[in-house]
This record gives C-alpha cells, structure tokens and sequence, in this order.
C-alpha cells in the first residue's frame, strides 16, 4: 500500500508533529506501507531523502521557526505524488497542507484522513492575547470541526482529545492511536543507548553531567520538550523556588529550543534561580538526548495542553521517574499511576512530590522500573500496526462505496 502523507512542519523543525512523522516512516515499512512525504524546504539544513518532497515557504512572522509554504508550489507537489500511484492521503497539520491534501485527494478519489495532533483551543490563547478568550475558543472549535468532518477519519492520540472533538460536533469515525515510540532508542543506559555502545549507565551519567558542568551528586530535574508559553514551563520556575527551599542544590535541567526561551532566562534572573536553573538548548534526539535522560534524577512536566505527551514516555523508556500533571492528553499516560507521581495542580504539590521522590531513593527505583514497563506498552512498533490496520480499513471502506 503507497500512503502519502502532508505537512506544514518536519525535520529540521523539532516538535511533536516531526517526532511522530519519523516515527511513521521508521516503522511503517515493516507492515507493508510505502510512504512518501510532502513537507517545507527549510534551506540547506533540509534536502536530500528520496521518500520527501520538499516544498519552499517563508518564515512565518514571529516564529521564523516555521514555514508559510508556498501554495502553488504545493498543489502542484502533492498533485504530482498522487500521480504517481497513492491508495490514502494522511494529513498532519491543519494549515495549508490539509487544504492542498484535501483537496488533491478527492480531484483523485482517494480516501483522505488526518491525525489530529494540536489541540488549538488551549494554544490560541498564548499567541493572541487581546482577543477575547470566548471568541478565539468559537473560532477554534468551528475550525476543527469543519476540518475533520471533511475527512473519512480522524486519528486522535489520547480519550481526551477525541472526547473534546465529539463535543466540538464531529461526527467523522475517530480512531484512538497513539503515535508509539522507539524503545531502543530511549533504552535505560545499562541496557545500550544508541551513540553509547558498550557504556554503562554510570559512565553515560558522568559523561554527560562533566560535558555541562553539572556535578557528580547533585540532584537534577529534567524538562524536555518545546519551550513556549503552552508547555506551563513557568510554573516549573516556581516549582523551582520552593522546592530549593528543602534541596538548595537542586538543578532543573530545561532541554529544548521555542519562542518563549528569552522570556524564561529572563524570568530565571528575576527569580534569583540562575543558579538552579540551566538551558541547554537542543540535543540531538539519537546521541545526547539519551545520555541527558540517564544525566538526570527525575522528569518534570506540567503543560495543560498536550494531546498525548510522548516525552513522558520517553522519560519512562529511560528508566527515569516522572513528575507531572495529568492534564488533558497527558491523562492517558499517567492516569495508571504508572512510573509517576502525579500531584494536584500547584507549585506547592508539584514541589513537595518532586522533593519527595528525590529524598526516596527506593520509590525512584521502583517508579523508574515501573516506568519501562509502562512505556514498553506503548511500543513504536506495536502502535505502527495498528496504523497500518487503520490505512487498510478506511481504503477497503472506500472501495465498497458506490
């Protein structure tokens, strides 16, 4: 079966849409799935891989991270992969990708789907603060729901997201699947991490602590993910604060790259945490992400907005206890209680627990332990069939229609 897939944003963009077409592409081949890609040309740092094509865009305004692609340029692109033989359209942003996708998928007949990975109603309202909040959540929902009810289905990564769309009015079939993630790749140290061969968890720990002048014994808490305002990473700030008070020599390690980073090293001074907070920017996902995973004592996330938050399960995969919100997508990961410990959404609570599991040497092993279990359930692998299963049931579908 050829799938082809459509995207406003992927690699050498970093965020979760990427993470989950890499994944897609690793993993589908396995179950017989020929996937090609249409997604932005970002310069030099992008190019060259057969299964992609690149399509040129500017920067968007305020966030030349990402790219406005060329619409042209992009029905003509996406015409021409479906010229060449396609059984299924999967769109993975709502932007000009899912309009060109759409629409070049029924001028060809083709079954059209969508995974729905961005849950807007709680984004908008941190890019566009001065207007009213009850207008952006109208806007947000009549959106999502014209989208999806334009498709033959709809693929959602958590309960949570796809009971907020049945709210919103959409009828389309959804299908709970979460996008899996790669084990081996977040193996906890001991048991080989990719880059390390041969390392144990000792050594990869002291490596990586030495490389960031980050002490052998000090107690680290670690946020990996996107740094903008819809990931809550100022609440950690106060997290910060109080939890020092019992832990003076606490480091929470902030590992990512996003719009909102000046604006947070900025409120780091204002706190006085500049010297129990460090930025360390981005890390390469397959070598030093890794051995930051294996660096740290504990995971610590509070976004209120992800609709799965994969990272969770990364931080699992690794062995490494988790502290966060259940909040929204998260749910799904952390409402088993499985490898976390999950407090009441405060600063205080989320401190007092993050002391909690760094003075407790046994409960961090056993959440540690607790985690890969977990996290092995969630299984690239495992969740890429049943995508696969997915594609053959919405094409056979379409061919029985009259």
């Amino acid at each position: 079966m050829r799938v082809l897939m459509v995207s406003d944003v992927y690699f050498p963009r970093i965020n979760g849409v990427s993470t989950a077409i890499q994944t897609c592409r690793e993993t589908l081949a396995r179950e017989g799935i020929d996937l090609h890609l249409v997604a932005p040309d970002y310069g030099g740092e992008s190019g060259g891989e057969a299964w992609i094509s690149r399509v040129r865009g500017r920067p968007v305004p305020r966030d030349p991270e990402d790219r406005v692609l060329d619409w042209n340029e992009l029905r003509r692109t996406v015409d021409a992969a479906l010229a060449r033989g396609c059984d299924l359209v999967h769109v993975q942003t709502p932007f000009l990708a899912h309009y060109a996708a759409h629409g070049a998928a029924r001028r060809h007949r083709l079954p059209v789907i969508a995974t729905y990975h961005t849950l807007f109603e709680e984004y908008l309202q941190h890019y566009a603060p001065f207007v009213p909040a009850p207008w952006l959540r109208g806007m947000a929902r009549r959106f999502s729901r014209r989208q999806c009810n334009a498709l033959d289905a709809v693929v959602v990564p958590s309960q949570a997201i796809r009971r907020r769309l049945g709210e919103y009015g959409v009828t389309t079939p959804m299908h709970v699947l979460p996008t899996g993630i790669p084990l081996a790749r977040f193996a906890a140290p001991g048991e080989t991490a990719p880059g390390e061969r041969g390392k144990d968890r000792a050594r990869i720990r002291a490596d990586f602590r030495a490389a960031h002048g980050i002490g052998s014994e000090r107690p680290v808490a670690l946020y990996v993910g996107r740094v903008a305002a819809e990931k809550n990473i100022d609440f950690l700030l106060e997290v910060a604060l109080l939890a020092r008070q019992s832990i003076p020599e606490l480091l929470f390690v902030i590992a990512g790259e996003g719009p909102a980073l000046a604006g947070l090293r900025e409120a780091v001074a204002a706190r006085g945490l500049a010297g129990n907070v460090s930025f360390l920017g981005y890390l390469d996902r397959n070598t030093e992400l890794p051995a930051c995973y294996a660096a740290a004592d504990a995971f610590v996330f509070a976004s209120r907005t992800e609709t799965q938050g994969l990272v969770l399960l990364e931080a699992m995969a690794a062995g490494l206890p988790v502290v966060a919100l259940a909040v929204m997508g998260t749910v799904d990961i952390l409402g088993a209680r499985r490898g976390a410990l999950v407090p009441e959404d405060s600063p205080a609570a989320f401190a007092s627990a993050l002391c909690l599991l760094l003075g407790d040497a046994p409960l961090a092993r056993r959440l540690g332990a607790e985690g890969r279990a977990w996290a092995a359930e969630w299984s690239d692998s495992a969740l890429a069939a049943r995508l696969a299963a997915l594609y053959r049931e919405v094409v056979a579908g379409r061919r029985r229609e009259p």
